[in-house]
């Protein structure tokens, strides 16, 4: 995962699907990752949103 920018597009590498941010979500992490995105880590780390506030889902393409 890249720690200075979003990725919006990633494609599965088990299903070959390609995955996109769900609606309202910045990055694909954060719409099917197990941990969110940078942003998101550091916005908890100073007490801002959490990822629980930012609608994640842990739910992926494959799963």
């Amino acid at each position: 995962m890249p720690t200075d920018a979003c990725v919006f597009f990633h494609e599965c590498a088990a299903c070959r699907t390609l995955l996109r941010p769900k609606a309202g979500e910045c990055c694909v992490f954060c719409s099917f990752g197990s941990v969110p995105c940078p942003p998101i880590q550091a916005g908890r780390a100073s007490g801002g949103v959490s990822r629980e506030d930012s609608g994640a889902s842990d739910e992926g393409c494959c799963s």
